[in-house]
Protein backbone atom coordinates (compact mmCIF):
# COMPACT_ATOMS: atom_id res chain seq x y z
CA UNK A 1 0.00 0.00 0.00
CA UNK A 2 1.57 3.52 -0.43
CA UNK A 3 1.56 5.82 1.81
CA UNK A 4 -0.12 9.37 1.75
CA UNK A 5 2.06 12.34 3.13
CA UNK A 6 -0.89 14.24 3.33
CA UNK A 7 -3.23 12.07 5.39
CA UNK A 8 -4.01 13.44 9.21
CA UNK A 9 -0.93 11.85 11.14
CA UNK A 10 1.25 13.16 8.48
CA UNK A 11 0.43 16.79 9.23
CA UNK A 12 0.39 16.42 12.51
CA UNK A 13 3.75 15.39 12.61
CA UNK A 14 4.98 17.62 10.61
CA UNK A 15 3.13 20.28 12.79
CA UNK A 16 0.71 21.52 10.38
CA UNK A 17 -2.21 20.84 12.54
CA UNK A 18 -2.68 20.71 16.09
CA UNK A 19 -2.92 17.50 18.63
CA UNK A 20 -3.17 16.68 22.10
CA UNK A 21 0.69 15.83 22.33
CA UNK A 22 1.76 13.42 25.46
CA UNK A 23 4.91 12.10 24.44
CA UNK A 24 7.69 12.57 21.56
CA UNK A 25 10.90 10.45 20.94
CA UNK A 26 13.12 10.51 18.02
CA UNK A 27 10.62 7.13 16.39
CA UNK A 28 7.47 7.45 17.94
CA UNK A 29 4.84 10.54 18.41
CA UNK A 30 2.02 10.15 21.31
CA UNK A 31 -0.98 12.02 22.00
CA UNK A 32 -4.59 11.91 22.85
CA UNK A 33 -7.25 10.78 20.51
CA UNK A 34 -10.17 13.72 20.00
CA UNK A 35 -12.57 10.96 19.11
CA UNK A 36 -12.03 9.16 22.18
CA UNK A 37 -13.64 5.58 22.76
CA UNK A 38 -13.11 5.89 26.22
CA UNK A 39 -11.93 8.57 28.84
CA UNK A 40 -8.33 8.67 28.22
CA UNK A 41 -8.01 7.08 24.91
CA UNK A 42 -4.61 8.06 23.33
CA UNK A 43 -2.77 6.89 20.34
CA UNK A 44 1.10 6.31 19.70
CA UNK A 45 1.75 7.34 16.25
CA UNK A 46 5.38 5.99 14.51
CA UNK A 47 7.30 8.03 12.78
CA UNK A 48 7.71 6.42 9.92
CA UNK A 49 5.71 6.71 6.73
CA UNK A 50 4.31 3.15 7.22
CA UNK A 51 0.34 2.84 6.03
CA UNK A 52 -0.32 0.06 7.56
CA UNK A 53 1.68 -2.60 9.97
CA UNK A 54 2.98 -4.67 7.31
CA UNK A 55 5.49 -2.07 5.93
CA UNK A 56 6.27 -0.97 9.35
CA UNK A 57 9.86 -1.67 9.80
CA UNK A 58 10.50 -4.34 12.52
CA UNK A 59 12.71 -1.11 14.58
CA UNK A 60 9.58 1.29 14.43
CA UNK A 61 6.84 -1.62 15.36
CA UNK A 62 9.77 -2.34 18.38
CA UNK A 63 9.73 1.97 18.88
CA UNK A 64 6.07 1.69 19.33
CA UNK A 65 5.41 -1.05 21.86
CA UNK A 66 8.54 0.76 23.83
CA UNK A 67 6.05 3.61 23.94
CA UNK A 68 3.10 1.60 24.91
CA UNK A 69 5.00 0.10 27.95
CA UNK A 70 6.70 3.54 28.99
CA UNK A 71 3.05 5.16 28.78
CA UNK A 72 0.25 2.65 29.30
CA UNK A 73 1.10 2.17 33.56
CA UNK A 74 1.35 6.47 33.96
CA UNK A 75 -2.43 6.29 31.69
CA UNK A 76 -3.40 3.94 34.02
CA UNK A 77 -2.56 5.45 37.02
CA UNK A 78 -3.52 9.26 35.79
CA UNK A 79 -7.17 7.78 34.74
CA UNK A 80 -7.70 5.46 37.89
CA UNK A 81 -8.20 2.79 34.71
CA UNK A 82 -9.34 -0.96 36.02
CA UNK A 83 -8.04 -2.26 32.15
CA UNK A 84 -6.47 -0.70 29.41
CA UNK A 85 -6.79 -2.76 25.59
CA UNK A 86 -4.25 -2.14 23.23
CA UNK A 87 -4.97 -2.06 19.87
CA UNK A 88 -3.69 -1.66 16.16
CA UNK A 89 -6.12 -1.62 12.99
CA UNK A 90 -5.19 -2.47 9.77
CA UNK A 91 -6.98 -1.67 6.55
CA UNK A 92 -10.50 -0.49 6.17
CA UNK A 93 -12.30 -3.66 6.83
CA UNK A 94 -10.21 -4.32 9.81
CA UNK A 95 -11.62 -0.32 11.09
CA UNK A 96 -8.64 1.56 10.18
CA UNK A 97 -9.56 5.25 9.47
CA UNK A 98 -6.44 6.46 8.93
CA UNK A 99 -3.41 4.63 6.80
CA UNK A 100 -0.58 5.68 8.88
CA UNK A 101 0.55 3.07 11.50
CA UNK A 102 -0.87 3.89 15.00
CA UNK A 103 -1.66 2.37 17.96
CA UNK A 104 -4.70 2.86 20.31
CA UNK A 105 -4.37 2.62 24.28
CA UNK A 106 -7.69 2.57 25.84
CA UNK A 107 -8.24 2.59 29.11
CA UNK A 108 -11.85 0.43 30.32
CA UNK A 109 -13.04 1.07 34.01
CA UNK A 110 -15.10 -2.03 36.41
CA UNK A 111 -18.58 -1.41 35.10
CA UNK A 112 -18.24 0.27 31.93
CA UNK A 113 -20.92 -1.31 29.76
CA UNK A 114 -19.38 -0.41 26.19
CA UNK A 115 -16.95 2.03 24.43
CA UNK A 116 -17.15 4.73 22.36
CA UNK A 117 -17.60 3.46 18.58
CA UNK A 118 -14.03 3.79 17.01
CA UNK A 119 -13.75 7.66 15.16
CA UNK A 120 -17.02 8.37 15.58
CA UNK A 121 -17.94 10.95 18.50
CA UNK A 122 -15.69 13.91 18.94
CA UNK A 123 -14.54 14.21 22.76
CA UNK A 124 -14.69 17.28 25.11
CA UNK A 125 -11.87 18.82 23.82
CA UNK A 126 -11.24 20.54 27.68
CA UNK A 127 -11.11 17.38 29.54
CA UNK A 128 -8.94 15.97 27.00
CA UNK A 129 -6.19 18.93 26.99
CA UNK A 130 -6.07 18.29 30.71
CA UNK A 131 -5.72 14.56 30.51
CA UNK A 132 -2.91 15.17 28.25
CA UNK A 133 -1.44 17.91 30.20
CA UNK A 134 -1.54 15.32 33.48
CA UNK A 135 -0.04 12.78 31.19
CA UNK A 136 3.04 14.52 30.25
CA UNK A 137 3.82 16.62 33.87
CA UNK A 138 3.91 12.17 35.02
CA UNK A 139 5.75 11.04 32.51
CA UNK A 140 8.19 13.93 32.90
CA UNK A 141 8.29 12.84 36.31
CA UNK A 142 8.69 9.30 36.24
Amino acid sequence: MQYDNNNVFAKILRGELPSFNVYEDDKTYAMMDIMPQSKGHLLILTKEPAPTFFELSEEGAKACIATAKKIAPVLMKITQADGLILTQFNHECAGQTVFHVHYHLIPRYAGQQNVQAHARVEGDKEEIKALAEALRHALAES
